[in-house]
């Protein structure tokens, strides 16, 4: 059984994740968990005063949260045996209800959809992807784009970006893995390469992820003379490629792909979905 924790403001983009991961799971037993993260206009996480039951403007929020919620429910509700629905109504914000519902939840996956505004500053992913892809640290991560969907997909192959500096554990390409086959797609490891060649650190990290492949189809690639969010930008426009997965084993190589230069580079309106893995601390 595996627990699929998907964030929903009720927006057509929430909407549209969430019919992407029931879809991607169409044939595993899961427990899809609905979060609707909700805060009245009268009270903020920051304020000083703490909102409590009871209180008019406190309730209206929670029943407004909840009655989205089970309309969702209702609306999701296919007759797929293998699929089972809960709902999550937490007075938070979107970061600290995903973190308490992880931390209380055997999560397998966190599956969110990019913000539906338009302005400047979230035209991107979204000020609240963003934050999310930032500060969650401990689960696999699928943001999907708006509009994105899995009847659309004509190339199926993941772009897995990686600079080869860190080793991989076994449980992170094997999660990696997992996602390839279950959209019978190709992995496609792109190096932008920064050197001439390959350290040796960097070729033994490299050898040990193609054995870590060696029973998934996958092709190693590598990119010169051009920069790094441009690099994967157009390797993923030239192929058609589907997805991009990328391991956030440090924090320096995630904050330098997501730079705002490095986004803007990649494109403000991202076409295709990105898997984060996690830095899986042990084996298993």
């Amino acid at each position: 059984m595996k627990n699929i924790l998907i964030p929903t403001d009720f927006s057509d983009n929430a909407w549209n994740a969430l019919n992407y991961a029931v879809e991607l799971f169409r044939e595993d037993k899961c427990t899809f968990y609905l979060l609707n993260a909700f805060e009245s206009k009268y009270f903020t996480t920051d304020s000083l005063m703490v909102p409590e039951p009871g209180e008019p403007a406190y309730d209206n929020a929670k029943n407004q949260s909840q009655f989205g919620l089970e309309h969702l429910k209702k609306k999701l509700d296919s007759g797929n045996s293998n699929h089972k629905f809960e709902t999550i109504s937490s007075y938070n914000t979107v970061l600290e209800a995903i973190r308490n519902s992880l931390q209380k939840l055997k999560i397998h996956l966190l599956v969110m959809g990019t913000e539906g505004k338009e302005s400047i500053e979230n035209r991107i992913y979204g000020s609240t992807a963003l934050n999310v892809m930032e500060h969650i640290y401990t689960c696999p991560l699928l943001v999907i784009p708006d509009s994105t969907s899995l009847k659309d997909i004509e190339k199926k192959e993941i772009v897995f970006a990686t600079n080869y500096k860190y080793p991989y554990t076994r449980k992170a390409v094997r999660y990696l893995a997992e996602i390839a086959r279950k959209y019978s797609a190709a992995i496609r490891i792109l190096y932008v390469q920064e050197h001439e060649n390959l350290n040796p650190e960097q070729q033994k990290n490299k050898e040990k992820l193609q054995e870590y492949l060696k029973k998934v189809v996958h092709s190693f690639h590598t990119l010169t003379e051009i920069g790094t969010g441009e690099g994967i930008h157009s390797f993923i426009q030239s192929r058609g490629s589907h997805m991009l997965a990328i391991s956030r084993k440090r924090h320096s190589f995630f904050y330098k792909f997501f730079s705002k230069s490095i986004i803007e580079e990649i494109g403000y309106k991202p076409q295709v979905p990105i898997l984060i893995l996690p830095d899986f601390n042990k084996e298993q």
